[in-house]
């Protein structure tokens, strides 16, 4: 099971799936709300954090996180504060019960990465790409078009009309034809380059 924990929140901050199975995992932790609440109402222990970028509004609420299930954490770069292990590009990761590939997906932040199950029926976007065509900022630190642009269409490559489930950093995630919502991003990302 898939959920956004953050879907009722109005403040500041990313959306944060909840992925339960085999292995229990928070995909990012949001801010400036109560994720640990949240999260409990659905279960009772967390196995892990896996980021997909460690802009503020995915990461403000780790230290609460990490501090009441005592867990690691896991993004593309290391230095990074709070990442205790390494999503290697190319690697995998167990979310839930599936097994996703790691992509990293620069452009929006230098240790962004994407994640893809292996059935070929979730990815998790982070803020690479949202429903409707939209697409991650490069106004902000490490924010690069060009980066980006080259992201979003190593995952349109990577994945294929059969995607089930686009799971966004922000707003809705999309069920309905996800794949397009991609390619839609990957033209208006280069439309106003």
């Amino acid at each position: 099971m898939i959920q956004n924990l953050a879907a009722r929140q109005t403040g500041f901050t990313s959306n944060t799936f909840l992925v339960t199975g085999e292995r229990t995992v928070l995909v990012d932790v949001g801010n400036e709300f109560d994720i640990v609440d949240e999260a409990t109402d659905y279960v009772d222990d967390v196995d892990a954090i896996v980021l997909t970028h460690t802009h503020p509004d995915h990461i403000g609420n780790l230290d609460s996180v990490v501090n009441a299930f005592d867990i690691d954490v896991w993004g593309y770069d290391t230095s990074q504060p709070g990442v205790d292990h390494e999503l290697e590009d190319g690697g995998t990761v167990t979310l839930g019960n599936e097994t996703y590939d790691i992509l990293h997906t620069p452009g929006h932040k230098n240790d962004h990465v994407c994640l893809y199950g292996h059935s070929g029926d979730v990815l998790f976007a982070g803020d690479l790409v949202f429903a409707n065509g939209g697409f991650g900022r490069t106004d902000l630190d490490e924010g690069n078009r060009r980066q980006l642009i080259e992201s979003i269409n190593r995952v349109a490559d990577t994945v294929d009309e059969t995607l089930e489930a686009l799971h966004v950093g922000h707003g809705q995630s999309v069920t309905a034809n996800p794949y397009h919502d991609i390619e839609l991003a990957l033209q208006a990302a280069k439309m106003s380059a």
